[in-house]
This record gives C-alpha cells, structure tokens and sequence, in this order.
C-alpha cells in the first residue's frame, strides 16, 4: 500500500473531494494541515505553488481534480466503463466550473458578496436544474456510487452554506445528497473531520 501525505488548509474546500475518496475506500493517509499565515513561506516548496497536493510514495500529485481522478480510479468510484468514466469527469467538471466561478479570494466584501449573491440567485438554479435532470433513480451516473456523486455533496455542503434553501426545489438532488452523507464511512467522516465553515 502505498504512503498518502495530502496537504491543504485547514478548511474542506478543493481538499474535501480527496478526503471523501479516502474516508470511503477506508485507506490510510496523512491529513497535513497548514494555517494560512504559514502558506507564504510554504508556498516556494509547493510545486506550481498551489494546494492541494497529494506525496505518493515521494511522488507529488497536484491539482485537486487530478488528484481525486487518480484515487477514484484506484478505487473502483470512476465508472464501471470509459463511457461511465467520461460522464462522471462530465458531471464533475460541469459542478467545478460553476464553483470556480465564485470569486473566493476577493478582499473587497462588497464586491465579494454582490458576485456571490448573483451566481447563487442567477446562476445556480440553472445547474441545480441541469443536474437533477440528468440524474438517474438512485446515482448520478450508473447503478453504483462514483466520485461525481461526492462532489455533489461536497460542493453542495457549501453551496447550502452560502444559501441555506438554494436545492429546496431539487428533491432528487436533495435526496442524492442524503444518500451521500448516510454511507457509513462518510457519515463517520463528517462526524470526526474539523469543523470549518467552508
């Protein structure tokens, strides 16, 4: 088995999708944890200078997405075939361009939250349409659980938290949602990770 050392914040954000892959798969990592005062002087050992990063036995992997590719291939959560694969990288892309869309790193808070609360008036129902459309009786793609179905949760989590109310009239997603959260590894993940609010 080989050693996992992931490093982020210490907030869900980009990291969470990865923690969901190994909280499921039950594998063994490290869950390095850095302050944000401390990011400056990290930041020149870093390749490419952005978090997360996943050290695979020595071999550092970056950018969130990729990293979480990997690890839902090794994992069985990819697809049960390259066309399932394709959907589920679809449906996940689809779900990331929306939350790159938000300005998170804005220091003006008015313009922060004016942007935030037009993407989330606006822009979200038209996703959160889109996506309970497309999703099947039970999963997102397939008959069995895939990562797609965990980003779902993951940046839903915040999305709510932003707008409490936002997915009230997608059921489904809703549902998919609870689904997500009553699998028993993630649900013992949610119990016992840090608190923070994004």
């Amino acid at each position: 088995m080989p050693h996992y050392k992931l490093t982020y914040f210490n907030l869900r954000g980009r990291a969470e999708i990865i923690r969901y892959l190994f909280a499921y798969s039950g594998i063994k990592y490290e869950d390095h944890r850095i302050e944000q005062v401390d990011w400056p002087k990290i930041k020149p050992t870093i390749p490419f200078g952005k978090i997360p990063i996943l050290e695979v036995d020595g071999v550092t992997l970056h950018q969130s997405l990729a990293i979480a590719r990997y690890l839902a291939k090794e994992t069985g959560l990819a697809g049960q075939t390259p066309l399932e694969q394709a959907l589920v990288d679809a449906i996940v892309d689809t779900i990331d361009d929306f939350m790159s869309t938000f300005p998170w790193g804005e220091k003006n808070q008015d313009v922060k939250q004016q942007i935030f609360n037009d993407l989330l008036t606006n822009t979200a129902p038209g996703l959160l349409q889109d996506l309970n459309s497309f999703l099947g009786d039970k999963w997102l793609v397939g008959k069995s659980v895939t990562w797609a179905d965990f980003y779902w949760d993951v940046c839903s989590t915040t999305l709510l938290f932003l707008k409490p109310g936002l997915a009230d009239n997608y059921p489904k997603l809703l549902a998919l949602k609870e689904r997500v959260q009553a699998l028993p590894a993630i649900a013992a993940w949610i119990q016992q990770r840090p608190k923070t609010t994004l």
